[in-house]
């Protein structure tokens, strides 16, 4: 594979070490504290934090700590996430093959970045991604959990929900494709009112209401989709951690909010006994 197909990795030595070994610890140790919820289905879909790990690498570990039971059969992760620094209209698929970090690099699922290039609303471009964290820092995390997987990584800018709820639809796959959205919660509220308003988001996402704004979610675009792609599949969403940088490693003046939620098949229906 050539370098100039390698997406390399932009934000190890600031979101996440830069040294193989102790990423390694750093992730173990993450991991070691998650605790993994009783599910009679396992998830279909994530909502996962992407701000350094010592601030939500807690909050994002809870919910890979529920991928564990499957780490052998996830073979493909769908990943959605906001653009932070470049403008984009409809979605950003990135022209590089495979992204890299400390720990390896992860390939691109190439039958789909081929298929998705029809869609008219996907462009071919890795400027939108060649400094973007959101879904750099899942990798790792992945990668040290999963056996082997393929990436179709997504930059999702000026887009309706309805748009990305199609574009999941597309891409839905069957139990080998996890699907993640990545986003952080509130930016730069006071503590208690981050934890309002925070709240008030996660309440919105455990109704599959699909009414998030920017200033709940950096990524309320792609969870909004996510949303709609819930509903049309009748997935159950689960809280499983709802913290912010002032719980984990910031001052409480001014914090980001972190959530994890998983979508999973709703329960089969209990039978009463006779």
């Amino acid at each position: 594979m050539a370098l100039a197909s390698i997406r390399p990795a932009a934000v190890a030595g600031q979101f996440y070490p830069r040294d193989e070994r102790v990423l390694r610890t750093q992730l173990a140790e993450l991991m070691s504290t998650a605790v993994a919820m009783e599910h009679a289905r396992w998830p279909k879909a994530i909502i996962v934090p992407h701000a350094g790990y010592i601030y939500s690498g807690p909050i994002a570990a809870t919910a890979y700590a529920q991928l564990t039971p499957m780490r052998d059969r996830i073979r493909r992760v769908v990943m959605l996430g906001p653009t932070h620094r470049v403008a984009v209209r409809g979605f950003a698929l990135p022209a590089a093959q495979a992204f890299a970090t400390p720990l390896g690099e992860v390939p691109l699922a190439r039958a789909d970045w081929l298929r998705l290039q029809a869609r008219d609303d996907i462009v071919v471009d890795d400027r939108p991604h060649a400094l973007e964290h959101c879904l750099e820092v899942q990798l790792p995390f992945l990668q040290s959990l999963l056996e082997r997987f393929e990436i179709v990584p997504i930059l999702v800018g000026d887009a309706r929900p309805q748009a990305v709820a199609n574009l999941l639809e597309d891409l839905w796959g069957g139990p080998e494709t996890l699907l993640l959205v990545s986003s952080d919660l509130s930016h730069y509220l006071s503590y208690h009112a981050a934890q309002w308003s925070d709240r008030a988001a996660v309440e919105e996402i455990l109704a599959l209401r699909p009414g998030l704004n920017h200033e709940q979610a950096c990524g309320a675009t792609p969870i909004n989709g996510l949303l709609l792609a819930a509903q049309n599949h009748h997935l159950h969403a689960r809280l499983l951690d709802l913290r912010n940088s002032g719980d984990t490693a910031g001052d409480r003046a001014s914090v980001v909010g972190y959530a994890s939620v998983a979508f999973c098949e709703a329960d089969p229906p209990s039978h009463a006994r006779h």
